[in-house]
């Protein structure tokens, strides 16, 4: 594996057999994304597409987590910080980003993936998650609805029943259950990176052209009110995020105890 970037940044992204391999890289963090990193993945996303190198992206985490989601830390300026303007310069364009990319994108799910990075690993095309991985939706636990297009992606993939228990219970998703209900498509045996890039490796000899129309056309099937749902979500986060509720939620979350919503 070839180096492209220095690995203190928080992302890392290494070249290898027609792909590229993007690594969230902030493990002191549990992988959290900051602003500086999703504008970092913006940019490597955008230049993987433009590099005719580059035929597939895997998407993975430093470690033994994928990514906790957003770095709460950054967003507890209170009423300073707009989470709808946030939204919008930041996962609404990425979450588009992912699902209007020509080159197939797979997320390697390494470890646990939540909040926001569940939005972005559903956004994916493929999910490879590792036996040990699990999904968590996050959000309700510090009285947010739900973004990055969760809202969406989840009940597409599990159905509404299920999307709801789980955003209303915060329970984990273990991998299994996930393959079992088709949001996974495979689970990694004991050479989890080695099968990933396998399966890279097949999309990356893969017919480009006609891939990037057969995702436009499920895109157009499934997923054509994306933007619509993604800027909804952002009002309902707007307001969500000046609530008694969710201040609480932060300062239980941020003093490891159990909220009291009451």
């Amino acid at each position: 594996m070839t180096s492209l970037t220095p690995t203190s940044t928080p992302l890392s992204a290494n070249f290898e057999a027609g792909s590229v391999i993007l690594t969230l890289n902030r493990p002191e963090r549990a992988n959290s994304f900051n602003f500086e990193m999703v504008t970092e993945l913006q940019q490597a996303l955008a230049d993987a597409e433009k590099d005719p190198q580059v035929r597939c992206v895997v998407l993975t985490g430093a470690g033994e987590v994928f990514s906790a989601g957003q770095d709460i830390s950054e967003m507890r300026q209170g009423d300073k910080i707009s989470y709808r303007e946030h939204l919008e310069k930041t996962y609404n364009p990425l979450i588009l980003q992912i699902r209007r990319m020509g080159k197939p994108v797979i997320a390697a799910v390494n470890g646990a993936c939540a909040g926001a990075a569940f939005g972005v690993a559903l956004a994916c095309d493929l999910r490879i998650a590792s036996s040990g991985a699990y999904f968590v939706v996050g959000f309700g636990g510090i009285a947010l609805a739900p973004d990055s297009g969760v809202s969406l992606f989840l009940p597409v993939y599990i159905g509404l029943g299920r999307a709801q228990e789980y955003f209303y219970s915060n329970k984990p998703i273990t991998a299994q259950q996930a393959m079992e209900w088709g949001m996974v498509n495979q689970i990694g045996r004991s050479d989890f990176q080695a099968q990933v890039m396998q399966i890279a490796g097949n999309l990356a000899t893969g017919p480009l052209g006609a891939f990037a129309a057969g995702k436009q056309a499920f895109n157009h099937a499934i997923l054509p009110n994306l933007e619509e749902v993604l800027n909804y979500e952002a009002i309902l986060q707007e307001e969500e995020g000046k609530s008694a509720e969710h201040r609480e939620g932060v300062a239980a979350f941020m003093g490891k105890r159990k909220p009291d919503f009451k």
